[in-house]
């Protein structure tokens, strides 16, 4: 019998990317609206969903763990739901990995999680039940009326496409999410409507590959189009951020209207994956190297206080000392304010998976350490500039600050970000005091570590730096 204090009460635990948070979040918004409540404790629920991750090795080995973990714990009236990448990726065979399962649904049809459920609830077998067609839904807001958004605090994830059309050679994107779909124009204004209305005080546009918004929709140019449409939308959003963005599609178009708009922030994160020519059409990434080059320098023209960041995988199959060498030359020329360095992961089905001349993992673990270790001297001087600046920080919350010995708070400081850093990947503004919670606040930078800035609350008095407040890298503890 139905333990009466579980039903209708969900558990949903979100891995992986921000995407995947948005895709929670909307299955939680049609849970809600079929009579549903969430609850925090998977004990309390009658039903249990896991959003998995299955891009790399490790997010698959996370995702199984906490579904098994589930899965052991669960009771007879409980049912247990593996959602999201690795259920599109695996389908069937999940089942295989994590006994227990009574339910699958991928990322392609996530939206029919409601109807997943009652199936489960009115079923007389014991077998799982797969909901993994190969077709994708339109993204949006167009069915059943789950918003693609995801409110933290004063920012906001809208995700404005789904899926992706590039041919990545390390990446099963496209086999798990499907080719390109871009959200209607409308549905995206509607929502950073309703955000605005909400407060939100940053609407943080995200896709697989922003720059290909619209390409199915005809239209050109349609990342640009998109914000020109959300400025005159929401003027009264302070910040617009942009994540994402595949090499070679940064246009003239783009930066024109990233330049022209102060909402939208000075700040782009184009993964670049690779610098040497060989690793990169190996990769099957972009191999013009000299078109980063032009186009930073462009967009840097435009707009002097831009803040870049990338991402790079070291240890790609076949990737040489020479090809390596000039993967640190190119940090070192760029001067990038963020970088991002992986270590190549195996990927059964991916064209890399079959590639000859694997790099040992000592190998990588190595050229990543070293890499990062150029990366935090840049770091470190790009954040050295902005002392003596007034910037905008969007303030998160507050710490407390233990004196030495640790028995009594010595002070309480706030954390914010200013346009330069992006939730969850950058660093943190640290805050003198107690600044407002979810709002913007003038900041006087004082100080500068390698990932983090310091600073006081600006009150138009001058400049005042103490000696020793600009910190040296050998004075700070290393980023894994």
């Amino acid at each position: 019998m139905m333990n009466q204090g579980r039903k209708d009460q969900y558990f949903l635990l979100s891995l992986g990317c921000s995407k995947n948070t948005v895709d929670s979040e909307s299955m939680a918004q049609l849970l809600d609206q079929s009579g549903m409540a969430s609850v925090g404790d998977p004990g309390q629920a009658e039903v249990l969903i896991v959003n998995t991750c299955g891009f790399i090795g490790p997010a698959k080995t996370e995702s199984i763990e906490a579904l098994r973990g589930l899965a052991a714990g669960k009771s007879r009236d409980q049912y247990l739901i593996a959602a999201g990448c690795l259920s599109q990726r695996y389908g069937e065979a999940l089942a295989q990995e994590v006994a227990g399962l009574d339910g699958i649904i991928g990322t392609r049809r996530w939206m029919d999680i409601v109807d997943l459920v009652q199936r489960l609830r009115a079923r007389k077998h014991p077998e799982p039940l797969y909901h993994l067609p190969t077709e994708a839904a339109t993204v949006g807001r167009d069915e059943q009326g789950a918003a693609r958004v995801s409110v933290q605090g004063a920012s906001a994830y809208l995700k404005i496409a789904d899926g992706c059309r590039r041919p990545c050679a390390f990446c099963a994107i496209p086999a798990i999410k499907g080719t390109a779909v871009s959200r209607p124009v409308a549905s995206i204004l509607d929502e950073a409507r309703l955000l605005r209305d909400k407060g939100v005080q940053e609407i943080i546009l995200i896709a697989q590959d922003s720059t290909d918004y619209g390409h199915d929709l005809g239209m050109k140019n349609g990342l640009a189009h998109l914000l020109r449409s959300l400025v005159k939308a929401v003027p009264d959003v302070p910040w617009l951020r942009v994540m994402y963005a595949y090499p070679g599609y940064v246009t003239d178009d783009l930066i024109e209207t990233m330049a022209s708009h102060d909402q939208i922030t000075n700040y782009l994160d184009i993964p670049l994956q690779h610098a040497h020519r060989q690793t990169l059409l190996r990769m099957r990434r972009p191999a013009n190297t000299e078109w980063v080059y032009r186009t930073l320098e462009k967009m840097r023209g435009a707009m002097p206080d831009l803040a870049i960041r990338t991402t790079f995988i070291v240890g790609y199959p076949g990737e040489t000392e020479e090809e390596f060498e000039t993967l640190v030359n190119f940090v070192q020329d760029i001067q990038f304010d963020r970088v991002g360095a992986f270590t190549y992961s195996y990927e059964i089905g991916t064209p890399s998976a079959t590639l000859p001349d694997q790099v040992d993992d000592a190998v990588k673990a190595t050229r990543r350490d070293r890499l990062m270790e150029t990366q935090q001297a840049i770091s470190l001087r790009r954040n050295q500039a902005q002392v003596g600046k007034v910037l905008d920080v969007l303030v998160e919350g507050h710490a407390e600050v233990e004196n030495e010995a640790g028995t009594a708070i010595d002070e309480v400081i706030s954390l914010g970000r200013s346009y330069r850093d992006a939730p969850e990947i950058d660093g943190y503004v640290m805050i003198e005091g107690e600044a407002p919670a979810g709002e913007i606040v003038p900041v006087r930078i004082t100080g500068a570590m390698l990932y983090d800035l310091v600073g006081t609350v600006d009150v138009g008095g001058p400049v005042v730096i103490q000696p020793g407040q600009i910190y040296g890298a050998g004075d700070l503890p290393t980023e894994d």
